[in-house]
């Protein structure tokens, strides 16, 4: 089936999910390929079967290199003990999840993967044409969009559960396109995330030298007093064959000098540490 087909599909039988980014009401029709709302604003499936919600193009510095290299990455591993994680932080019966800020969309593919429920309607969201491009390649039953995180095209309580690795949060929008009692599972990096980079890419006295969460875990507990947190904390093999696309992947290099990253290049380190927290509540 073709990706036009296959995307069109998947809008067309979760249709009253979505709704217009210009006036706000739930879509009505899909005719062809195209989703039609009550005032007749028309959107397009594209040809990689995924929705472009932006009223303009936005600039973002993930571009395709980038996330390949962290397609890389994360499809031999790097990330899957805290997809295991989230995994385990979900209902086991058919929900409804939304990705936000699903990047190249791997973690989506591989949640995807170890659920096995063939019930479960998957949406991942970015502002990254790039990367929703490289998202709708994988092979899931996941749905890939271009969208806003501050204006979901979402309706009000469409989702079961909402997850996020490293991304911002819009806890307002969460809640209005998660239905009551649904999950919302937030993975924030820990002091020691990546510390083995940190400490070769810069100098003690430069701030990225250092990592501190405390303040967006508190912004987290102030909207939900009773979430909670789980530490994971592993080691990741990284040497001569992964240094640089692990150095491609992560923003945590681009301010680092050419000094720096040629002698990490040169002489790369054994492995990184990942260190998250996951923060996890039952939104009311």
């Amino acid at each position: 089936m073709k990706k036009i087909d296959a995307g069109t599909n998947f809008v067309r039988t979760h249709l009253d999910m979505f709704r217009c980014p210009t006036c706000g009401q739930p879509y009505e029709t899909i005719s062809d390929h195209s989703l039609v709302c009550p005032e007749h604003h028309v959107l397009d499936v594209n040809k990689k079967g995924s929705l472009y919600f932006l009223k303009h193009a936005v600039a973002t510095e993930y571009n395709t290199n980038m996330l390949a290299a962290r397609r890389r990455m994360l499809t031999e591993g790097l990330f899957y003990p805290i997809i295991e994680a989230v995994s385990q932080a979900l209902p086991t019966t058919a929900q409804r999840i939304l990705d936000v800020g699903t990047g190249e969309g791997t973690p989506l593919a591989q949640l995807d993967q170890l659920r096995r429920n063939a019930d479960d309607a998957l949406i991942g969201f970015d502002l990254s044409k790039d990367g929703v491009n490289l998202a709708t390649q994988l092979d899931s039953q996941a749905f890939f969009c271009v969208a806003d995180l501050a204006q979901l095209p979402f309706n009000d309580e469409s989702f079961d559960a909402i997850i996020e690795l490293f991304s911002p949060s819009a806890y307002k929008e969460f809640e209005r396109v998660t239905r009551p009692g649904g999950q919302l599972v937030k993975v924030v990096p820990n002091a020691n995330y990546l510390v083995e980079l940190r400490h070769a890419l810069y100098d003690e006295s430069q701030r990225q030298y250092h990592y501190e969460n405390e303040r967006v875990v508190e912004l987290f507990a102030e909207h939900y007093p009773d979430m909670k947190q789980t530490q994971l904390q592993y080691e990741f093999p990284i040497g001569t064959s992964r240094i640089e696309d692990m150095l491609t992947m992560t923003p945590l290099s681009w301010g680092a000098d050419e000094q720096h990253r040629e002698q990490l290049l040169a002489h790369p380190v054994d492995h990184v540490t990942v260190d998250v927290s996951l923060l996890t509540v039952t939104l009311p």
